[in-house]
Parts: C-alpha cells; structure tokens; sequence
C-alpha cells in the first residue's frame, strides 16, 4: 500500500522569502544612499572648495606662467659660468631687495679674456669703468641664464667689446623668491642701479627678450619717472599683451594645453596678475629704440613689433626707434637671432648711434 507523505507548512518558506525580500530592498536602497552622499560631498565640495581653490590658485597660475621652474638646460651649476665657454665671466649674487638673492653672470669683452683668468668679485666691478658699454639682457619666461641662446647672446655682446650682465629673476634659475610683474622689476631696476654706481660714464643699455621686454620696458618707465633715461634699449620677440590674445599670448600656452582650465583660473593678466603694458610704455619712453624680430616668430608674430614700432615711431621719432626684421627662411623662430651674422654689425650700429 502506497502511503502518501505528508509535507507540513510551518511558514518557514514564507519567513525566508520575506528575509530575502527586506534583503533585496535594503541592496537596492544602498546605492542610492552612496549617490546621495556622493551628490552632498559635490555640493560642499561646488560651495566651499572651488572658491578656496580660486582665492590662493594665483601663485599657482605665477608659476605656469613664468616656468621659471624649469630649470634647463639640466645639470648645469649656475655658479660656473666657465663650464659653457664663458671663461671671463663670474658669478655673482645680488640682493634686489629682502630675502631676494639674485643670481647673475657678468661677462667682460672678449679682449680681457686672459686677464679675467682668476680674477675675483672686485676685479670684474672696476672693469665697469673702462668706457666700455655695458648690457644688462633680460631674459624670457622659460629656463636660466644658461640657456644656449642667452649664452650665445653673452658671446655676441662680448666679442663686440662690449660688458654684458645677466640676471635670473627672482624664482628663476638659483635666484630666490616667487616671480610676480612687480619683483620682476623691481631686480631690473636694481641691477640697473647697481651698474650705474660702478660704471662711471660708460653707456648703459638694456636689452629684453619675450618677457624680458615687458620688464626691460617696465623698467625704463620707472626711470623716466624718476627723472632718468636709460642710454638705449633693445627688444627682441616683444610682445604686446594689449593686442595679442589667446592663444596668441606668450602666457597663455597652458589655457590651451589644458581646455576648460579658463573657467575655474581667470586670466592672470585680467586681474592685473601679469600686465606688462608695453604699448602703452613706449608711449612715456624717450630714449633710442631697437627692435628685433624674426619674421617667423611662432609665439609672437611679425606684426606686433610691427605695431608697436609705430607706437613708438609716434611717440619720438624714425630716427630714434628702429625695426630690423630677420628673413622667415633662416628659421630663427623666437629664439634664434643671436646666429644672425649680420646681428653684429646691427649691435655696432645702434651702440654707436646713442
């Protein structure tokens, strides 16, 4: 006899189906509460840190405009000036103002070459007095004094009997403190100042290249002011910040390197962060004006200098600003215009017309 078997429902089935059903409810509702949490975190992180981040982000805005943390070229020692072929030269550091110490090289005409061997500190200031023009170059915004067309520029100025300084800014190369327009002229003025204690009646120019126009400008404005000239001053790849915009501006490589960065770091020239008006201080200047620049300037084009030289034409005269423009088919861009080898005899020209 077949016994039918019985099986018993004693809700256990149904208590399991409402564990695993609460289980599954509280799965479901645990993403949610992570998004929640995750959106409340955006929101504080929306109202609180961006405007932070935009309160103390101008240092960091300082030093990608600058890069004056690139130290190139590499495993160069700033303080042997010797090992790159400038063996009458010394290096010397100068206190611009407190707690900047400048780094800065000065080289003496190449005639004294032997003479300078050995020589210290003392030696190469009353070498300032020889009646020899001095030159102080203002370098660009990237790298040190070392770089191979500052060092190419030295050798130039050199060799044409001429004494030749140049300063890293501050921040730059081994010069202390964090570069800003102000400081930047500031340690032009007082290089400017510290050469014309020591070099009697010698002339004394400035020469400013990309960035350095802007400072060198900069700097022959706060003379006017003070009642001074600078004896000439010449620009090589100037650039115009009133003119030029993104991402023609020399200062603008990392708006267009990194899209979208413009909507959280405003410019730093709309804030007065990086002016360099140097349209309108070729206006004020009154002292003789040359202006360098290759026709293919891949950061700064032909026809800024062009404008500007009129600027200033405007301002003095033909006679006192010059435009000299070098062939796009040399290939010197905006560094290269120390191979030049007619750039000699256009230095010669300008010394001797001052």
């Amino acid at each position: 006899m077949t016994r039918k078997r019985v099986v018993k429902h004693d809700g256990s089935t149904s208590a399991a189906s409402k564990v695993q059903g609460s289980t599954k409810v509280q799965e479901e509702a645990r993403p949610s509460r992570r998004w929640l949490k995750r959106g409340v975190l955006a929101i504080v992180v929306v109202l609180f840190l961006v405007p932070f981040l935009q309160k103390k982000l101008p240092e960091l805005i300082q030093h990608l405009v600058y890069s004056h943390r690139i130290r190139v070229p590499f495993f160069v020692d700033l303080s042997r000036p010797a090992d790159l072929s400038l063996n009458h030269t010394i290096n010397m550091y100068l206190t611009s103002e407190e707690g900047i110490s400048l780094g800065v090289w000065h080289t003496v005409p190449d005639r004294q070459r032997k003479e300078a061997q050995g020589k210290d500190l003392a030696w190469y200031q009353n070498t300032l007095r020889d009646g020899s023009p001095v030159f102080i170059y203002l370098h660009g915004n990237t790298g040190t004094r070392a770089a191979t067309h500052r060092v190419g520029v030295a050798k130039v100025l050199s060799a044409l009997g001429y004494h030749v300084l140049v300063p890293d800014y501050r921040g730059f190369g081994d010069s202390t403190g964090e570069p800003t327009e102000a400081g930047l002229t500031t340690d032009a003025l007082y290089l400017y100042d510290w050469v014309k204690a020591r070099s009697g009646s010698s002339l004394v120019i400035i020469w400013g290249h990309s960035l350095g126009t802007g400072v060198g400008t900069n700097t022959a404005v706060k003379l006017s002011e003070r009642g001074e000239h600078v004896d000439g001053v010449m620009l090589e790849g100037a650039f115009n910040s009133a003119r030029q915009q993104i991402p023609e501006h020399p200062f603008s490589w990392y708006y267009w390197t990194f899209p979208g960065i413009g909507y959280f770091l405003p410019e730093p020239w709309a804030e007065n962060k990086v002016v360099f008006p140097t349209e309108e201080n070729l206006k004020k200047m009154r002292c003789p004006i040359l202006f360098l620049h290759a026709e293919d300037d891949h950061l700064v084009h032909i026809e800024i200098a062009q404008q500007m030289h009129e600027v200033a034409v405007s301002a003095q005269n033909a006679e006192r600003v010059k435009l000299v423009s070098f062939d796009g088919s040399l290939g010197y861009l905006h560094n290269g215009l120390y191979r030049d080898s007619h750039l000699p005899d256009i230095i010669k020209k300008f010394v001797l017309s001052l």
